[in-house]
Formats: structure tokens, sequence, C-alpha cells
């Protein structure tokens, strides 16, 4: 991995229009999107604590994003982030230069037992509502298109044909943070320590260098450590952070064809990595954790990876470890959807927290929604309002089902 270069420390003014802190996929994009507004002419910000972003929620991700959801508003979201990934040079180059993302179109592929079918049926009919390009497969259509899963115990799968897949984390939030550094956006490598409140507004923020820096309004987009932000301001958001296990191994039988992200019913996936696979799954028992805490979970692999993929794909039974790292989910223990928006009463706070694990995919659409709202006061393209705080506030879940 190759650092996209350390900025200074110390900002250049006393006060700007937009602090957006953390300057990983979120804030990054957020900030492109602010840069790119012709109505927006503000000053930005952006605090990113360790601009070698080694253990970023962004770079240890899985990569990938789906339109196989269980609501309209997050199929519509990672509609427009695949469109943004299509045309990524376009969107983020620097004189004529942008990262090579390397989108895989491989598609997901969601097996289910006769327990989960009718869940699976459900979520496919309304994604092809939504305009998904989502199918129905029988176990012996899925037998014929990809010949090496064992289907004795399913009863459908679901496979996202276009529109679906994965890239280099890495390569996306460095196109948006040069185009971003290029339109005037400012990043500082420092950390924020503190954030001054007086009744319902933010005023400043403090940074770890002791510096007081002004806002007009405040981004956190922390990840992990978003949680804690919100505390500094004396809010408080049902988030935590999740520790996900990533194992990449080899197969001593090669697998033929152009193979999906197989979601399994076990709640384990596996997806190709170069020549490799890339698996994880769901720990049990899935604990709050530190967000300093990037132990691997070891026995995952022995005890749920391993077993399960090889019981889907049987040429798994011979298969060696070569790689493994932690990343973190920041989890919202409420229904597993982001919180985005403005919190109700301390107006200038902007909550960009709790994506679940979805964070890297929703990263286009999310900051496009929170540029417009610092630029309008509302959404103009999508909408994003049933995500918004207001739902924390009245504990009234917005439910995600199809979560991995």
């Amino acid at each position: 991995m190759t650092a996209i270069g350390i900025q200074s420390r110390t900002a250049s003014k006393s006060g700007y229009d937009v602090v957006i802190i953390g300057g990983a996929v979120i804030g990054s994009s957020t900030a492109y999107f602010l840069s790119m507004n012709p109505d927006f002419d503000g000053s930005v910000l952006v605090v990113e604590r360790d601009s070698t972003y080694s253990r970023a929620s962004t770079t240890l991700s899985t990569s990938a994003i789906r339109q196989q959801y269980s609501n309209p508003i997050n199929v519509k979201i990672s509609q427009f982030g695949v469109e943004f990934i299509r045309n990524f040079h376009d969107n983020v180059e620097v004189d004529g230069e942008a990262p090579d993302i390397g989108f895989h179109e491989n598609g997901y592929l969601f097996v289910a037992t006769e327990t989960g079918l009718p869940t699976l049926q459900e979520n496919v009919a309304l994604q092809q509502e939504n305009g998904a390009d989502t199918v129905l497969l029988t176990p012996g259509q899925i037998r014929e298109r990809f010949p090496y899963i064992n289907v004795d115990d399913l009863a459908a799968g679901s496979w996202g044909r276009t529109g679906e897949g994965w890239f280099d984390s890495y390569g996306l939030l460095q196109g948006f943070r040069k185009r971003a550094r290029r339109r005037g956006v400012e990043y500082i490598d420092n950390e924020v320590v503190d954030i001054v409140r007086k009744g319902d507004e933010i005023t400043h923020v403090v940074l770890r260098t002791g510096e007081t820096i002004g806002c007009g309004l405040v981004v956190n987009s922390a990840g992990a450590r978003g949680p804690e932000i919100a505390r500094k301001a004396g809010l408080e958001i049902p988030v935590e952070p999740r520790r996900r296990s990533i194992f990449i191994f080899s197969c001593h039988t090669p697998i033929e064809g152009r193979m999906p992200n197989v979601i399994d019913p076990s709640g384990v996936f596996c997806r190709p990595e170069g020549a490799f696979f890339l698996s994880g799954g769901v720990p049990d028992p899935d604990l709050a954790v530190s967000p300093d805490d990037f132990e691997v979970g070891h026995s995952e692999y022995e005890d749920q990876v391993w077993p399960n993929m090889a019981h889907r794909i049987p040429q798994f039974e011979a298969i060696k470890l070569q790689n493994y790292w932690a990343g973190h989910y920041d989890y919202n223990t409420l229904d597993q959807n982001a919180i985005v928006g403005p919190h109700d009463e301390v107006r200038n706070f902007y909550f960009a927290n709790g994506f679940s694990g979805h964070g890297l995919q929703q990263a286009p659409a999310v900051g496009r929604g929170l540029a417009e709202l610092a630029t309008y006061g509302a959404f103009r393209t999508l909408d994003l309002t049933p995500l918004g705080y207001e739902r924390i506030r009245n504990n009234r879940p917005f439910y995600e089902r199809a979560v991995i």
C-alpha cells in the first residue's frame, strides 16, 4: 500500500465553513462532492488522524458493492455507487490521471435453504422493482452456471448479473481525496480531541496539537471512532465498533469461470482475490471491541470459514491460508443502517455513522447527499431522509435484512 502523502499537521486558517472529522472514504467523498458543487463556495477542512489510512475501515474492507438489499434506498444508493465507479476516471481525474480501481463486475450470489427462501424471494422482487439486475435461480440453474457449488441443501439463489462486484478501496479513496485537494479542500494530519458546543450549536473543534478551529458545521465521518466524536459534542448514537476478520487462501484445484461473491446461508462469504480467495464471516458472539483492537479471530477460520466454504464449494477442502487481517464495522445496533444527516437539535452537527459494513459502497451517494444538505439544506437527488437521526431519537428502526 502506498500512502497518498502526508499532509500538514496545522490548519492554514482559524475557521472553516465545514470541518470533516475523518478523511477516509466517507469523509473524502463528502469533501469531493462539496468541492465539485458549483453552488458551494465555502471552505472545507478534513481532519484525519492517520493519513496513511493503514487502520482505516476503508482500506481494511473487502471492497465490494452490491444492489441486493431489502429496502429501496439501499438499492438506489448502490446504483449511484456503481454508476460513479464505472465512470471513475472521468469523475476524479487530475491532469488526466486517476487511480485504476479495477472493478470486477462478477456479481453476488446469495444462496438460501428452504428456511431462507421466502426472504430471498421478497428481496429479489423488491430489487427488480427498483431496477436491479437481480435474478432468482433454481438449484439446477445454480449448478449449471456455477458447477463448483454444492446445491444439495439449497432451495434457490439470487444473482446480481450486473452492477455488483469488487474493486480497489484504496484507489476509490485516493481518487476522492486527490480531486478534492486539487479543488481547494484542505487536509491535515491531526485529531479532534474536543468539540465546543454552545447550546444547540457547535462552534469550534479542538485539535491534538492545541489549535481551536471555528466551524460552520461539522461532519462526523470518523468510522469506528464515530461514537467517541459524537460524545465529545454531548450526543449519543447506537453505534459500536465490531471486529471482522478476513482470510486469504489458495486452493489446490482451480475454480473455472467467473466466480461471484458467494454468500452462504451460514453468513460466510467468499470471492476471488487475484489468484487467491477472500473469505470471512460474523464472529460468534459478535461483540463490541475497542477501535484499537485489530486482533484476528483465527478460530473463525478453523471453526466457521473453512468448514462452511468446504461444504458449499467442495474444492475448498484442500486450501492453504495465505494472509489475514482484521478491520471494523461501525455497527448500528438499532437497525444496521447508516445514520446520515443533522442532529435534530444540534443542526450543524452532521452524522455519517453506523454503516455496518456498507460504508465503502455507499460513500458516493452519502457524500453527495451530505454535500447537498450543507449547500441547500435539503437532499436534491436521492432522498436519504429515512436514514436520518430522527429514527434514532424515536427508537424507530429502519431495518435492512440483507446484512453480511
